[in-house]
């Protein structure tokens, strides 16, 4: 499987997912800002390393930040660095994510929850690649490879003024959307074999899937995507007691969007 329909971690033989193999493949070796787009866990983030570790950039550091999992106070902190004594609490000079990753990839996911006054400060750096720590009047070059990703449409956000149509076209200089997994289920039986075989090393297991378990896995409605595929078989493998996974051991997928039809 890793052979023939990988790239990185990332696994596919449908034609959508090809394409995306074929993009990073252009795309990697420049130094372009890209804009990864996708619904949740549909593997953004393997997709961002993919292009760091074909990249010339491969030896330097790759730096990933959730724009949304940081307080909107904090986040300029995170991103460009503050000096000792810069607000309380700041007991000692930090470095930024765009410092930490000089030289390297910087990963800012889910950007479209950054706040629009930051936007402004994004677009400052991102158009001379300067950054000045929070306190600090030391202007700073950095050399940094931009990626964005974002489950959100954000051209409709621009339209509702909560993104920048500016910081838009300087971000998204090249976009990936990734499909859903839905939209690529002929993927599923390469996503299982190579799911299993992880967690059968994981658990120290040898186990099979039941062709029947394998046909509701291909016909579920995945909302989460690859990343609640790989939950479920891990819930699944954990719980079995038999050496072939079968459709009982999906029992706890029984819905509406799950059933013998």
């Amino acid at each position: 499987v890793e052979d023939n329909f990988a790239f990185g971690n990332i696994i596919g033989k449908s034609k959508k997912m090809r394409n995306v193999f074929e993009l990073i493949k252009k795309i990697a070796k420049s130094k372009v800002n890209i804009l990864n787009e996708g619904q949740s866990g549909t593997g953004k983030e393997l997709v961002s390393k993919a292009i760091h570790y074909n990249s010339p950039r491969k030896n330097s550091a790759f730096v990933a930040i959730n724009c949304s999992a940081i307080p909107e106070n904090l986040l300029e902190s995170e991103l460009f660095g503050h000096i000792r004594g810069a607000f309380t609490g700041a007991v000692e000079t930090q470095k930024g994510v765009f410092e930490q990753a000089n030289g390297g990839t910087l990963l800012l996911d889910e950007i479209a929850e950054m706040p629009v006054t930051l936007q402004a400060k994004l677009l400052r750096v991102i158009e001379n690649w300067e950054i000045k720590a929070l306190g600090s009047d030391k202007i700073k070059k950095v050399d940094v490879r931009l990626i964005s990703a974002t489950n959100q449409n954000l051209k409709e956000l621009i339209k509702q003024k909560k993104f920048r149509e500016d910081l838009y076209y300087r971000i998204s200089t090249v976009s990936i959307n990734l499909p859903s997994l839905n939209e690529r289920k002929e993927d599923i039986p390469l996503l299982v074999d190579f799911l299993m075989k992880k967690f059968m090393e994981k658990f120290g297991r040898t186990l099979a899937i039941t062709p029947d378990a394998l046909n509701h896995l291909i016909k579920y409605d995945w909302r989460g995507n690859v990343r609640e595929l790989e939950n479920v078989l891990e819930r699944a493998i954990i719980t079995s007691e038999s050496d072939k996974i079968s459709l009982n051991d999906f029992k706890f997928l029984q819905t509406a969007e799950f059933t013998d039809n």
